[in-house]
């Protein structure tokens, strides 16, 4: 077995570490700044335009959309390529994705929009998000329905001539508080009485149609994400849009969902190891400089079990990773569904336990806004149901398993 990345993959690796090292990190309190002097704003910060003018003459930019998905200004990376990199975006979550144009929900959107829109919809939605000029969100989750079974969605999505006419109500659309969302893709019922899974369809609808209200924002453990673009609650009223903003066909919106969480699951779960090995990185430095009781807190037992415990669930980890990268890479994402699902319950279960033991080692300050934990905390352990909650992911698991 050869464990080496390729050339291609070093270098990409060697240029986004010294770019996050040099760029991203010291640019964290100028995003405080800015957020802290426009308190009221949703709007992607001057700081992260530095960044994202940077990283694009550097070239990493992109990186996330694969091989094989045509001239659309990805950089063609295959999934092994890119999880490197996209772990060390996961040092800062809240820079270092949008910097490289690789944040959510905007990746899974174009992928959407790569793989299924028409030449027309990425003309003019693709191209524009590609270059960072607007953002998206993606409009699944309901409230009044149990959205763990995507078959509940409960929307409505009508056909009236030559339009559809659509009724709802969204919430956890990542982004679409962000004014410059301008686009929103939409999951609803086109036929209630279909077969379970074609029930379902995706329509592109345009921030500025009439009977679109974004109404609230919400907040993950007291954290409102607006550098992101913040997460909202979004009510569609007779929502009238051309027929032609349906994506690919009528009944195929369960299955559009499918091929987009997959590669959103693995980019998720890059990112997080990246955010665990940042935290193994802070208490490894709290343990050497800080003492009690007349010694280094390096010096205790407990303290190094959680040392040894947090590397050696990294590496697990990482590797059960790289491996499902390179299942989607060789046999594709529907023969590696299995390593999909472990991945998407393991990693942010072990990152959660190593970030709650940085915040233990930091006392007081590990719960408090000076260093980064408590929200690198709030995002893993929002992890475990983004996307699909750990049991759905367990249950499926469980009965390919029993199927031999």
């Amino acid at each position: 077995m050869d464990f080496s990345f390729d050339t291609t993959t070093q270098a990409l690796i060697s240029r986004a570490r010294r770019f996050v090292d040099e760029h991203v990190l010291p640019a964290e309190p100028v995003l405080e700044q800015q957020l802290a002097a426009t308190p009221d704003e949703w709007t992607v910060r001057p700081i992260v335009r530095d960044l994202q003018q940077r990283a694009r003459a550097e070239g990493l930019w992109n990186l996330f959309l694969p091989a094989g998905h045509g001239d659309n200004g990805g950089a063609g990376l295959t999934n092994l390529q890119y999880a490197p990199v996209a772990e060390i975006t996961g040092w800062s979550t809240r820079l270092a994705p949008p910097a490289f144009n690789c944040a959510a929900p905007d990746t899974g959107n174009m992928e959407v929009l790569n793989d299924f829109g028409t030449p027309e919809q990425k003309a003019t939605w693709l191209r524009p998000l590609l270059d960072a000029e607007i953002r998206s969100a993606f409009c699944m989750t309901e409230p009044d329905v149990a959205s763990s079974d995507a078959t509940n969605i409960d929307t409505r999505i009508r056909r009236d001539g030559d339009h559809y006419v659509i009724n709802g109500r969204k919430w956890w659309s990542t982004g679409a508080m962000n004014p410059d969302a301008a686009i929103f893709i939409v999951m609803g019922k086109t036929d209630p009485d279909a077969e379970r899974h074609r029930q379902q369809s995706m329509i592109l609808v345009p921030r500025d149609t009439p009977g679109v209200e974004v109404v609230r924002p919400l907040t993950v453990f007291g954290y409102d994400d607006r550098d992101h673009g913040g997460h909202a609650e979004v009510v569609f009223r007779d929502v009238r849009v051309p027929a032609t903003n349906l994506l690919a066909g009528e009944g195929d919106g369960f299955a559009i969902a499918q091929a987009r969480l997959g590669p959103g699951r693995i980019h998720h779960c890059m990112r997080a190891i990246g955010t665990g090995e940042r935290a193994l990185a802070l208490m490894s430095e709290r343990a050497r400089e800080r003492r009690a009781f007349g010694r280094a807190l390096a010096d205790q037992g407990v303290v190094r079990e959680w040392i040894a415990e947090s590397r050696i669930t990294l590496e697990a980890l990482r590797l059960l990773v790289l491996k499902t990268a390179w299942l989607m890479d060789s046999v594709g994402n529907k023969k590696a569904m299995t390593e999909i699902q472990a991945i998407k319950i393991a990693v942010p279960r072990g990152v959660q336990q190593i970030v709650d033991r940085a915040i233990q080692l930091h006392g007081g300050a590990g719960v408090s806004g000076d260093t980064p934990l408590a929200e690198m905390y709030a995002g893993i352990r929002s992890l475990r149901l983004a996307d699909g909650p750990d049991e759905v992911h367990l249950n499926g698991l469980g009965r390919s398993l029993l199927r031999g």
